[in-house]
C-alpha cells in the first residue's frame, strides 16, 4: 500500500495545535516543537483498533502471547536481537520507566549519568526523585557530536553513580552510536558497577548509512548489566497509546523493577495500545520504509534550505529521529531572546536548546515528522524574520 504523508491531517485534542496558546502564548504559530509527528498511522493498526472497538467491551485486559511475540519478532528481524518472552515488562511509557528505574535501582542522594544536551525528561526523572545528575557532556567537533570518554571514566568512578541513563539514537543531537562506542561506555560502567538504562525508543528511525545497535545485544554481560527502553510510539504516531516496552534480561533487575511497578499499580495495560503495538510490529514495516524516505527528503530540504537562505543557522545533521538540532548562536541572542525571537518574530514553535541542558544554549530543536508544506512554511518565516531581524 502506498501512503501519502503530504497529506495534512487536522489533529484532534492534540498537545502539540491545540496547545499552542499555553505552550506560546499565541495560536498563530506553527508547532514544531513535541517529538509527535503529523502522520496518520498505518492502515494495518488503526483497522486493529477499529476491530476492537467494534467488540463494544472495555474491560481489564492482559497481555497476551501474541504481543510478546510481536515485539520478539521486530528486535529479531530490525536488529538481530533474540529477545527471551521472559525479559520482557511493561511500562505506559519510557518515562515513567525512567522514574521506577531510578526509583528502584538507586537511594536518594545517589547520581545517574546523562550527556547533555540530552532528551529534557531524563533530569526531571532524576532530581524531582531526591538522585542527583551527573554529566558527562557531550563535545561538538566539526558540526558532530561526541563522547568525552575521559570525562565519562571520571564520572563513573564516583562511588554515587549507580546508573547511566544512555540516549541513543541521541535526542536532541540526532547521534547514532556506533558499536565501538557503545561497547567503551559498557566496560567502563561495568567496571565500576553502574546499571545502563537504554533508552532506544528512536531506534527504527535511522537514515541511510547508518545502523542502531541495541546495547543489550553486544554480550551476554552487557545484556544482564542493561535495561532497554523502547515503544513503537514515536515509530508508528502511538503515544497517546501509552504502551512501552522494558526488556531485562537479569533476573534479579527484572524482579526489582516489576516489584516496583506492582506497588505503584501502573502494570495494567491500555487495551488500544496492546492491539496497536502487535498490529505496527506485525504490518506496519512497508509503512516504516516508506516514512524513512519521506523523512530522508524532508532533512534533505531542510539542510538545503538553511544552507541556501539562512546560513547564520547551522543544521547538526541528525543520523537519526525526526528531530534535528539548530545551531542558533550565530544569530547573537541568547536563549530568552532566541526564544522571544521564534514565537514573535518567525511564530514558529521549536523546542528550546538550554532545556536540554548543558551544551544546549544558543540551539533550537525542531521536529520534520510533518507534510513538507509545512516544513516549507516554518523554514521560510524563519527566514523572513532573521532577514529582517539579523541583518
Amino acid at each position: 500500500m502506498k501512503y501519502n504523508f503530504d497529506k495534512i491531517v487536522k489533529r484532534i485534542q492534540s498537545e502539540k495545535w491545540d496547545g499552542r496558546k499555553k505552550i506560546f502564548g499565541r495560536e498563530d504559530i506553527i508547532p514544531m516543537w513535541v517529538a509527535d509527528i503529523d502522520f496518520e498511522s498505518p492502515k494495518p493498526v488503526v483497522d486493529a483498533i477499529v476491530k476492537r472497538a467494534e467488540h463494544s467491551v472495555f474491560g481489564y485486559t492482559f497481555r497476551p502471547s501474541s504481543y510478546s511475540e510481536s515485539i520478539i519478532n521486530w528486535f529479531s528481524k530490525r536488529y538481530n536481537w533474540e529477545i527471551n518472552k521472559e525479559w520482557l515488562n511493561y511500562s505506559p511509557g519510557v518515562v515513567p520507566a525512567l522514574s521506577f528505574i531510578a526509583l528502584s535501582f538507586s537511594h536518594p542522594g545517589d547520581k545517574i549519568i546523562v550527556q547533555s544536551p540530552v532528551y529534557r525528561r531524563f533530569f526531571e526523572v532524576i532530581t524531582p526523585n531526591g538522585r542527583q545528575v551527573l554529566n558527562n557532556p557531550l563535545l561538538l567537533k566539526n558540526g558532530r557530536y561526541i563522547i568525552d570518554f575521559d570525562d565519562f571514566e571520571k564520572k563513573a568512578s564516583d562511588s554515587r553513580a549507580k546508573l547511566f541513563f544512555l540516549c541513543n539514537p541521541h535526542n536532541p543531537v540526532g547521534r547514532v552510536w556506533s558499536r565501538e562506542e557503545i561497547i567503551k561506555l559498557g566496560k567502563i560502567c561495568i567496571k565500576n558497577n553502574i546499571i545502563i538504562v537504554s533508552d532506544e525508543i528512536h531506534s527504527d528511525l535511522i537514515y541511510k548509512g547508518y545502523k542502531h545497535v541495541v546495547f543489550a545485544s553486544i554480550s551476554e554481560e552487557f545484556a544482564q548489566n542493561s535495561i532497554t527502553l523502547n515503544s513503537p510510539s514515536k515509530t508508528f504516531n502511538l503515544a497517546g497509546l501509552q504502551t512501552s516496552i522494558v526488556i531485562i534480561p537479569n533476573k534479579k533487575y527484572y524482579k526489582i523493577y516489576d516489584n516496583k511497578i506492582s506497588s505503584l499499580k501502573v502494570g495494567r495495560s491500555n487495551v488500544f495500545g496492546l492491539v496497536a503495538l502487535e498490529a505496527a510490529y506485525n504490518f506496519g514495516e512497508n509503512w516504516l520504509e516508506q516514512l524513512l524516505e519521506y523523512l530522508e527528503g524532508n532533512l534533505k530540504y531542510l539542510t538545503n534550505f538553511f544552507k541556501e537562505k539562512v546560513p547564520k543557522i547551522k543544521v547538526i545533521k541528525p543520523e537519526g529521529t525526526y528531530l534535528v538540532w539548530l545551531d542558533c548562536r550565530q544569530l547573537a541572542l541568547n536563549d530568552l531572546e532566541l526564544r522571544e525571537f521564534m514565537i514573535e518574530k518567525a511564530k514558529v514553535g521549536l523546542l528550546d536548546g538550554y532545556k536540554f541542558g548543558q551544551g544546549g544554549e544558543g540551539f533550537q530543536r525542531i521536529n520534520i515528522g510533518c507534510p513538507r508544506i509545512i516544513l516549507k512554511e516554518s523554514l521560510e518565516r524563519i527566514e523572513k524574520a532573521v532577514n529582517e531581524v539579523c541583518v
